[in-house]
């Protein structure tokens, strides 16, 4: 089992010393916090909200996973270049249909570097039409 990397066990102090590497590699979901029921509704995943990634042969984002609580919903893979060849926050948009129950999103990512990266969860109300 890969070890999970996750923004909540790591300790105030040490993010503060190491930030930048943190941002760059830590997914965000980023979503309106009511959907409803039945119609498409869109979640961003963002890595990083400060500092861009590398996006080299070596070092990149291999991929970047959307689920809810336990449910896998989609996944988006990426090649070395994806981004140009520069650094760069990665962005990917999915768009989902929730059923009659709420929500509890998450993403997780992986680089080709530094292994496995998950969210904080993002609590979404799905209401009904």
């Amino acid at each position: 089992m890969p070890r999970i990397f996750n923004p909540v066990d790591i300790s105030k102090e040490e993010k503060e010393v190491r930030k930048d590497y943190f941002d760059r590699h830590t997914p965000y979901v980023i979503c309106d916090a009511y959907a409803i029921e039945g119609e498409k509704f869109e979640v961003k995943v963002r890595l990083g909200n400060e500092y861009n990634h590398p996006d080299d042969p070596d070092h990149h984002i291999k991929y970047v996973q959307l689920w809810n609580r336990e449910t896998f919903l989609a996944e988006a893979h990426f090649a070395p270049g994806s981004l140009g060849n520069k650094p760069e926050q990665m962005e990917v948009d999915f768009y989902i249909v929730p059923g009659p129950v709420s929500m509890n999103l998450s993403a997780m990512s992986v680089c080709t570097k530094h292994g496995l990266w998950q969210s904080e969860s993002k609590e979404v109300t799905v209401k009904k039409r």
